[in-house]
């Protein structure tokens, strides 16, 4: 646990991760890869030294999963290949901005999910004589008597979906189909141990269950098809944090994508099958005490993506028991908490915080305070601090 007194001499507020869960994090992931590859989410790090570091800790981590062409740039100009960009593209900037690195041998590969998304590459391709590796979006989500389980990603579900993509494919010279990739958002994204949700838990559990039997026959039969349409496929990716130990099990599968578990931000405190340290949090200074046991901080609106709910705030958590005040949440330049502990917080004093999702808080701070063992061992660069802002 973190002690709130490290940030006595600091400028407040900051954003730190914790290095010993984190290596833990690291650790166990790499524990659960059952003989395949992961991939890194970008997104859930947006830091070059952390990202480096998990790459470099164990034979299984290779290669990243990234969101934006000009982030690519970022990430191979410090070193990294064999780069996969998780969404499709139509930023004709951005792809031009990549062709140098594919000159020089790196290894990017495109996200595509329709015939403009191939097209708009083919053009630029043949423009500057090179060939881009794309690959394929597959939708994994799950339908059932007009319930939609999953995200709405890709258009492409079925082989009848891929038929016409292959077939424009096969007519081009400057695109090359490489991968394939279906991310199975209802199991990896969704928390089935949710406090006080008995029944929704059970439900969810329920539909994971017979939506795990469904993609992956569905993913094995796409596979098949694409194989035996003379396509032969240097990648198959599935999977998420929530999934990994489902989705790494996969034949067909030869690497699945880990982002979110490296730090564990509080959505991911709410699955029934693992669970992973707390890595990553921030420091918000006491600024007034406007009533006894109410302590008003600076900043903390710090509010996580997707549809809006109590569990997207992020959650103070030291000292123990204080809360944020439900009329007012987390706001853009203040955050009042109630506090009645053992504790005396004094103006001035830090309160700790973890976010709802991973890697979005790097984008409200210029680095991390590296923290191991109770002390502040470095500062790491987010993308923010290397001047980089894509979304």
């Amino acid at each position: 646990m973190v002690d709130r007194s490290m940030f006595k001499d600091v400028a407040l507020p900051c954003a730190y991760i914790d290095w010993n869960a984190f290596e833990q994090n690291v650790k166990s992931i790499a524990s659960k890869s059952n003989g395949k590859k992961i991939r890194i989410a970008t997104k859930s790090i947006r830091c070059i030294k952390v990202l480096k570091y998990i790459l470099n800790s164990d034979k299984c981590f290779h290669g990243l999963m990234c969101f934006n062409p000009h982030e690519a740039v970022l990430l191979a100009e410090n070193g990294f290949d064999d780069i996969l960009m998780g969404y499709p593209t139509m930023d004709e900037k951005g792809i031009n901005s990549l062709i140098h690195q594919i000159k020089k041998g790196k290894l990017i590969t495109f996200m595509v999910d329709s015939i403009e998304q191939i097209n708009l590459l083919e053009q630029i391709g043949a423009k500057n004589d090179i060939i881009f590796s794309v690959c394929l979006d597959i939708d994994m989500s799950y339908d059932v008597f007009g319930f939609h389980f999953g995200v709405r990603r890709s258009p492409l579900k079925t082989i009848k979906d891929i038929i016409p993509l292959l077939t424009f494919l096969l007519t081009k010279l400057n695109v090359k189909l490489d991968g394939l990739m279906g991310y199975e958002a209802q199991i990896a994204g969704v928390g089935d141990k949710v406090k006080s949700k008995l029944f929704s838990n059970l439900v969810i559990r329920l539909l994971k269950k017979k939506s795990i039997n469904e993609y992956i026959k569905r993913r094995k039969e796409i596979v098949r098809h694409i194989e035996k349409d003379g396509f032969k496929l240097r990648f198959i990716n599935g999977g998420g944090t929530g999934s990994l130990h489902i989705t790494s099990l996969e034949e067909k599968v030869s690497e699945v994508t880990v982002g979110s578990g490296f730090f564990s931000p509080t959505l991911f405190d709410h699955y029934l099958y693992f669970q992973y340290e707390p890595a990553i949090g921030f420091a918000l200074p006491i600024v007034r005490t406007p009533k006894k046991h109410y302590y008003t901080c600076t900043s903390g609106g710090f509010i996580a993506s997707g549809s809006v709910g109590k569990e997207k705030l992020p959650t103070p958590f030291s000292p123990e028991k204080c809360k944020l005040l439900q009329v007012e949440g987390a706001g853009e330049v203040q955050t009042p908490i109630y506090y009645k502990g053992k504790e005396k917080l004094e103006i001035g004093d830090a309160i700790l915080f973890r976010p709802s999702k991973s890697g979005e808080i790097a984008e409200r701070f210029s680095f991390f305070y590296i923290i191991k063992d109770n002390k502040i061992i470095d500062q790491y660069p987010t993308y923010r601090g290397d001047g980089g802002c894509y979304l």
